[in-house]
């Protein structure tokens, strides 16, 4: 059995490249494509996301990623989003006061952080859940972040039989999300790719559980 193949969709944004590298040293089997075959059948498909949430969505409904994201996880097949990559699965993001509508797959809006120096730029901890499978082993580790903007509510309720989503929080200036685990849908709102040895881990993590699904 080879190594999990991980698809990176690519539809424009930035800090591609070192994604893809991360994920190899991780030990995937990686490509940088938006074709839709692969996109479908790869084990696991990673979405990136460098600057405004208004502009990667219009990016990715150029490219049909949003369709292609959509369709992955209707049929339980694992996505792992990164940066505005999360920011996106939730249904609204608000910047400079102009709200635009993400991929829904969240309740909820991305926001301004509240603190008094934005953006949050650099290396910080995170409450991880003892649960979590992504930050299993590094819970105690430090990643890298780059944004001003963020999920600082958690809305979405869940019933039994589903499984509660596991929630990773970081602070500056106030809590928000660092990270959410909920069936086939992971995100981080820090770049794993930037975050050295724990980041390195934590796509390790990730592309373990591809092999489970």
């Amino acid at each position: 059995m080879g190594n999990p193949s991980v698809v990176v969709l690519d539809y424009g944004s930035g800090n591609v490249h070192s994604a893809v590298k991360a994920l190899e040293l991780a030990g995937a089997d990686v490509e940088l494509t938006s074709d839709r075959r692969k996109v479908t059948e790869a084990d696991g498909l990673l979405v990136p996301g460098v600057g405004a949430f208004a502009a990667v969505m219009d990016a990715l409904r150029a490219a049909n990623g949003a369709e292609l994201i959509d369709r992955r996880l209707a049929g339980g097949r694992p996505v792992l989003g990164i940066c505005v990559g999360m920011q996106i699965m939730f249904e609204h993001g608000v910047e400079r006061g102009i709200e635009s509508d993400g991929l829904g797959e969240w309740p909820g809006t991305v926001t301004e952080l509240h603190a008094p120096v934005l953006p949050h730029m650099g290396w910080n901890t995170v409450e991880a859940p003892a649960d979590s499978v992504l930050f299993e082993g590094i819970a105690d580790e430090r990643f890298y972040f780059v944004h001003s903007y963020g999920a600082r509510d958690w809305t979405l309720e869940t019933m039994k039989p589903f499984e509660s989503p596991k929630l990773t929080w970081a602070e500056h200036g106030s809590r928000f999300l660092a990270a959410v685990e909920n069936g086939p849908l992971s995100t981080t709102q820090f770049h794993p790719e930037k975050s050295g040895a724990a980041g390195i881990r934590l796509l390790s993590n990730w592309i373990a559980s591809l092999i489970k699904n």
